[in-house]
């Protein structure tokens, strides 16, 4: 193998970039990482130049390690977005830099040279500056110098971000030309996905820091494994659905599978996706050969070029939650992305407001990965309790569980976890066990970085639980459920929200929850006084969506408006109807994503002594920061 990253490490104030990341590529070829801004793609390849130093991990090229080599001594060519011509030298002095450094001879580094200007399209260019120069020849002229001491490995960073269309689809199959001519090893690092399928003879799909799935762009693009993969690559259509013996079941409508679930296993619950290329969109029923999806209304046409792009609304299926595209905030239908032949369009012509039956040629079925909990134990009676309403709620939710026994108490021994195992561990889909010395926060934090939960599950402390609890939802990108003691699976669940874009999030993400546990839930929002008409017209509309979109979940809600102070009327809601959850919304994230419980949600956390408590991280930072 031409590169070997092994649990490569990175972390900025504690957090981790790259994380943990092993990849191989292969002699001669052309890698392309791939995935949305700040992802880590760019930090990893700094880090494989040198230019970046690791936290952990090794870097092997060539069978050489040169994790702490300095850049000069790695054997690579670095390419970048910027271009990063010395303006002060011409084209040819720009080529000759890495030879001369190296103290080449003369008559060597002009042969070298002017191999390379015609091997990039740029002979006879030589006395030029860069100023004098299009953006897409500057970039030729910076690939000709990272390949100039014939680098054994060839890094690229974004090198077409600054160029327009026509030019980067030029200078994309320059690059595949020489990397096929020269055989060079490649990493390229991109967000274009077009350039992605075109130039990579196999691909890896990077987001927070992880590498999620490598393979070649079409497998991944038609047999994705994970969620984030099916939606990143290209568009997709991606609902919940029920795997059957010999199909998948999306409400009341049967689909054959064409290809086979991944690990799927004994499963029930599986990820539907279909790419809009596989959606059959005629004006009858009668005029599809394919399984129906039902009749939808036309809510957009555009014209692509080469096809037709369509956005079809279809009613609810029942048992179905769309993933992709998602529901509007307050919508209760489904949407599907649809995408026709120009001749099919001209055949069976539909606009805006068209009413068309909706079938699917092929659909490929992912394992639904579910939520993932992870309960915090130390051994205390609260602990304890926390662990007995974790494991009922996880058990009801399907979610996979990950006990961690933490040295607050002092630490617990692989064979109390063994038992804590054990004792919860029927029924639910999947438990491992971890045990750290450190407090919970900290605790928690090494074991979020290492893999993603979607709750933290923690007895709550008779004292310091606004700090405990600030502590823990700074730890990772997960949300908090407080557990204050033994009892039932809560059937009453209250959703307290702010009129706002990051309300959304907390009624989603309860709703996710919610629906699992079988409860019924209400939206409250708490006003000052009656007397601002528009505010109040404001909520009403906010609270109807948060029903309607919780009613897509599967969950029966109602809405309620209390005027007054807001931890007051909280807390009456609470008493008067007997709500099993207490659902709160953490406030924006400050600087440095930063989460601040002080106010009114501190203040409720002390009062509330008997209800757990979940609380829904945002992931909004405030703009003035």
């Amino acid at each position: 193998m031409s590169i070997v990253l092994d649990q490569l490490l990175k972390r900025y104030e504690g957090h981790p970039v790259v994380n943990n990341m092993s990849l191989e590529v292969a002699d001669g070829e052309f890698f392309v990482l791939l995935g949305p801004s700040g992802s880590g793609k760019s930090t990893l390849l700094r880090m494989i130049a040198g230019l970046v130093d690791t936290d952990g991990g090794r870097i092997v090229l060539h069978g050489r390690e040169v994790t702490h080599l300095p850049p000069q001594a790695r054997g690579i060519g670095l390419v970048f977005q910027n271009y990063a011509l010395f303006r002060h030298m011409s084209v040819a002095e720009n080529i000759e830099f890495p030879l001369r450094i190296r103290t080449v001879p003369a008559a060597e580094r002009r042969r070298r040279r002017d191999e390379l200007l015609e091997l990039v399209g740029l002979a006879g260019l030589g006395s030029r500056f860069p100023t004098q120069l299009s953006g897409g020849q500057q970039q030729r002229v910076a690939l000709a110098r990272a390949l100039a001491h014939r680098p054994e490995v060839l890094l690229l960073d974004e090198p077409f971000g600054a160029l327009d269309a026509r030019i980067r689809t030029e200078l994309r199959r320059t690059v595949h030309s020489i990397q096929r001519e020269l055989r060079i090893t490649t990493i390229f690092v991109t967000h274009d996905q077009e350039e992605a399928f075109e130039l990579a003879d196999r691909m890896g799909v990077m987001n927070f820091g992880r590498l999620l799935e490598v393979g070649p762009p079409n497998e991944l693009y038609l047999r994705p494994q994970t969620e984030f993969v099916a939606t990143f690559l290209g568009t997709a259509n991606l609902m919940v659905g029920e795997v059957t013996r010999d199909g998948v079941r999306l409400g009341p409508v049967h689909f054959p599978l064409s290809t086979r679930p991944a690990a799927v296993g004994e499963a029930r619950r599986v990820q539907v996706l279909f790419r809009p290329e596989d959606v059959a969109v005629k004006t009858s029923a009668e005029a599809l050969g394919w399984p129906l999806l039902g009749q939808a209304l036309v809510e957009e046409s555009g014209f692509n070029g080469s096809f037709e792009r369509l956005r079809l609304r279809l009613p609810k299926l029942q048992g179905v939650r769309p993933i992709s595209p998602p529901a509007p905030f307050g919508g209760d239908f489904v949407l599907v992305e649809a995408w026709r032949s120009q001749h099919q369009a001209r055949r069976f012509p539909l606009r805006p407001g068209d009413a068309a039956w909706v079938g699917v040629r092929r659909v490929h079925a992912l394992t639904h990965p579910g939520l993932s909990f992870l309960m915090v134990a130390d051994g205390s009676p609260g602990a304890r309790a926390a662990l007995e309403m974790g494991a009922q709620v996880a058990r009801l939710s399907h979610a996979r569980v990950t006990v961690l026994g933490h040295g607050a108490a002092g630490g617990q021994t692989e064979g109390e976890l063994q038992r804590v195992r054990e004792w919860i561990g029927s029924g639910l889909a999947a438990v491992e066990t971890v045990a750290s010395p450190d407090p919970p926060a900290e605790a928690v934090a090494v074991e979020a970085s290492r893999q993603h939960y979607d709750l933290v599950v923690q007895g709550m402390p008779a004292r310091g639980r606004v700090e405990l609890s600030e502590r823990l939802l700074r730890a990772g990108d997960h949300n908090l459920l407080l557990v204050p003691g033994s009892g039932p699976v809560p059937t009453r669940a209250l959703i307290c929200v702010t009129v706002g874009e990051p309300a959304k999030e907390d009624v989603l993400f309860a709703g996710r929850l919610v629906r699992h546990l079988g409860a019924e839930a209400t939206i409250l929002t708490v006003l000052p006084d009656k007397g601002d008409a528009h505010a109040v017209r404001q909520a009403e509309r906010f609270l109807a969506a948060g029903a309607r979109t919780l009613s897509l979940l599967g969950v029966v809600a109602t809405s309620s408006i209390r005027y007054g102070m807001v931890r007051h009327e909280i807390l009456s809601e609470m008493r008067d109807k007997e709500h099993g959850l207490l659902v709160l919304g953490a406030p924006l994230l400050g600087r440095r994503g930063r989460v601040s419980l002080n106010g009114v949600i501190g203040s409720l956390l002390d009062d509330v002594n008997d209800r757990p408590v979940l609380i829904v991280r945002p992931h909004y930072e405030e703009w003035w920061h």
